[in-house]
């Protein structure tokens, strides 16, 4: 059989949905009355999104660089290494990826989501949300944890795959960024349920207000900006880091 090759907003769609499906659903599996997983905690849900980072890395890497957060390709496009002119197309694929995914995790835990009563709960597998309000704290903790995954990313890998494919989480290796966001969740990951990407909390909070889930409380939009606008932040931050250091090592 001959390989399939997609073209990079089909491949950072499919990797994000797949992503997703794997980082909220093991969310659901863990908060959510009935499931054989409840009450697995923070390590079993922090191990899943790294796992479920890996998956869709695999799938995309070879066909857009896995970007798969739109934080990634800001960041890279701040230190020079993608075009500005291609971010709306992969953006606006990892975000409805993002939908998708956490679409199909609705679906597969929906008996679950009608077992659970507290909206707490049932919004925790779509949207992230702070351990303690704190919005600048918040906000920080959102720049510093995308910081050390765009940083990373720079200094791992080089401009482009020999191919041609962008950068991005694939020029790592499929393995090795399944570890950097395993760190980064358990070290960085208890203030805010590190988003550290615009399109896993975007995506999913507009699922959660649009499905037909009983009792689901709101979608808490008045906190929305802070997992947007704090890996943008951290995106940018990260790459002038790296310009600064990188041009550093030039002299």
């Amino acid at each position: 059989m001959g390989r399939i090759i997609m073209d990079a907003f089909a491949a950072e769609f499919t990797g994000t949905s797949l992503m997703m499906a794997m980082g909220c659903g093991v969310v659901a599996n863990v908060v959510l009355n009935k499931t054989k997983g409840h009450g697995g905690g923070w390590i079993v849900i922090t191990t899943g999104w790294a796992l479920g980072v890996f998956i869709g890395v695999v799938v995309a890497g070879p066909h857009s660089g896995a970007h798969l957060n739109p934080a990634v390709s800001i960041g890279l496009a701040a230190a020079g290494y993608f075009d500005w002119a291609l971010i709306p197309k992969y953006a606006s694929a990892q975000l409805l990826g993002a939908m998708f995914g956490s679409g199909i995790m609705w679906v597969m835990y929906k008996d679950h989501f009608d077992a659970t009563p507290d909206p707490g709960l049932k919004s925790a597998p779509f949207a992230t949300a702070p351990a303690i309000r704190n919005l600048p704290i918040n906000l920080f903790s959102e720049i510093i944890g995308t910081s050390v995954l765009i940083i990373v990313i720079l200094y791992a890998t080089e401009p482009e795959l020999g191919d041609g494919t962008p950068i991005g989480l694939g020029a790592l290796g499929a393995l090795p960024v399944a570890f950097l966001v395993w760190v980064i969740g358990l070290s960085m990951g208890g203030t805010t349920g590190y988003a550290i990407n615009p399109a896993r909390d975007l995506g999913p909070r507009i699922m959660h207000s649009l499905l037909p889930l009983s009792g689901k409380g709101k979608s808490d939009w008045p906190y929305a900006w802070v997992p947007i606008a704090g890996p943008v932040i951290g995106a940018l931050i990260a790459a002038g880091i790296f310009l600064v250091l990188d041009a550093g090592d030039l002299v």
